[in-house]
């Protein structure tokens, strides 16, 4: 009886396969609920190539797709390291994970990614404004019409763009429509439901793009198993003073006001007392999350979180923090400046005090697009935002910025560092991190410098 291969909600139905090959396929298992073998949608090309490996004829009706030309319309010469990222991914058999600094033209890579593998492509971004841009650049470079899933829009063409939570919307039922999967900030695909968009399409050609894989859970693995194996890497400090920006990071120790002092003090002992009480190492992997169970068992441990919050908070937005962002934007009066912190309600505090526009979540479209536009033609020379640049939008004019407070994610950080980094003539880079003298900043500034992008760092 002849092997067939269907699609069905983001799995693959399997009917008669010989029992000789299901050891080497370990994804397969048994449906009884079907009589058919059945495995997610992502195992497609490693079913192929066994049954044409062992020579066993079959036939495809999971795959709704063709060949498909992308003829590009304008020049492209590739940097060097462009045309090693795309031989290193043809190499691994057009799959793989190309690690590249914001700036560095991931999207011109994955422009000649798509002219070459000559299948329906869709891509995946993590935000609206991602993907217009995108949007933008292949419109330019193929001059055909490209779909949008995502922000209202629902057209599927051949070659698409759609974000991450659009795109799990459509997988079970057109995730055997492409033949090429690009996913751009790759490093987000590992997240609890990310996954699936990648998981349910069969899709046997996959590209990630990222400028920082790692993640704080550890979860990598699943990303080079969904997309590919790390096939090519370039750090900032390679690209520096050539395809990017040259720069400096400078880190500015802030001596806090006498009265947040104090109370900075008193919170960080009662928060301090109580691990050592509960002999809680927060060095440890799973010490904050002991550390959180602790706190729900007792008044003592509400009291305890309450100081943790509240000398982090004093910390990453002192009132003497403000004091150094006025100092350092008159010293920059000529530049095109970034502020970013760690919360809104600091954006919201900084923006009212100096009037400055505001960037966050919360931004209605249209005013976010009127800011954006009016930072890019320098009506507006200082823009303050929260967490909403970090990734994904496109300011090369900025060429400052000021870390008020962060999280302690290095990603964070390198991302907005990438930012400032994209090259214009003249242009020199500068990144100012703010951190409260003498408190737990400290260690969290430690502990990013020892990314590659910070060894020329300074501290005042």
């Amino acid at each position: 009886m002849e092997i067939t291969i269907a699609f069905d909600k983001s799995t693959l139905l399997i009917k008669n396969l010989p029992d000789q090959i299901l050891p080497l396929l370990s994804q397969v298992k048994w449906d009884c609920r079907t009589g058919e073998h059945r495995a997610p949608a992502y195992c497609y090309r490693d079913i192929v190539l066994m049954l044409r490996h062992h020579k066993l004829t079959y036939k495809d009706f999971a795959r709704q797709f063709q060949p498909h030309e992308f003829p590009i319309n304008c020049r492209i010469t590739p940097r060097a390291y462009q045309g090693d990222a795309l031989k290193a991914w043809k190499k691994q058999g057009s799959r793989g994970v190309v690690v590249l600094p914001t700036g560095a033209g991931k999207t011109i890579l994955a422009v000649l990614c798509i002219e070459q593998t000559k299948r329906p492509t869709l891509v995946h971004v993590p935000t609206i404004d991602l993907m217009h841009q995108w949007y933008d650049v292949l419109k330019k470079y193929f001059n055909i019409p490209v779909g949008l899933l995502g922000g209202g829009s629902h057209e599927i063409h051949p070659l698409t763009v759609a974000t991450y939570d659009s795109a799990l919307l459509y997988v079970a039922h057109k995730g055997n429509q492409f033949g090429l999967q690009i996913f751009d900030e790759c490093h987000h695909l590992p997240g609890a439901q990310y996954q699936y968009a990648a998981l349910g399409a069969i899709a046997p050609f996959r590209l990630g793009l990222t400028a920082t894989p790692e993640r704080s859970d550890g979860k990598e693995h699943l990303l080079y198993q969904l997309c590919g194996p790390l096939c090519f890497q370039r750090h900032i400090h390679e690209l520096k003073g050539t395809t990017l920006s040259p720069y400096n990071v400078v880190t500015i120790e802030v001596e806090m006001q006498a009265e947040e002092r104090e109370t900075y003090e008193s919170a960080r002992q009662c928060y301090i007392d109580f691990l050592h009480e509960e002999h809680i190492f927060m060095n440890q992997a799973n010490g904050w999350n002991i550390f959180l169970k602790k706190t729900c068992q007792s008044q003592k441990g509400r009291e305890a979180f309450k100081a943790y919050m509240l000398q982090k908070q004093i910390s990453q937005a002192s009132s003497a923090k403000e004091k150094h962002i006025w100092q350092l934007v008159r010293q920059h009066a000529k530049d095109r400046i970034l502020i970013f912190t760690q919360d809104n309600d600091m954006a919201y505090r900084i923006g009212k005090r100096f009037f400055w526009p505001v960037l966050t979540h919360n931004t209605k479209i249209k005013e976010r697009t009127h800011f954006l536009e009016n930072f890019r033609q320098g009506i507006y020379s200082i823009l303050v935002t929260s967490k909403v640049l970090n990734e994904g939008v496109d300011v090369p004019e900025a060429n400052v910025g000021i870390i008020v407070s962060g999280s302690g994610s290095i990603r964070e950080h390198v991302q907005r560092l990438g930012r400032l980094l994209r090259a214009q003539e003249g242009k020199h880079a500068v990144l100012y991190e703010l951190i409260s003298k003498n408190t737990s900043e400290y260690f969290v500034n430690k502990r990013r410098r020892k990314h590659s992008a910070y060894q020329e760092s300074n501290t005042i």
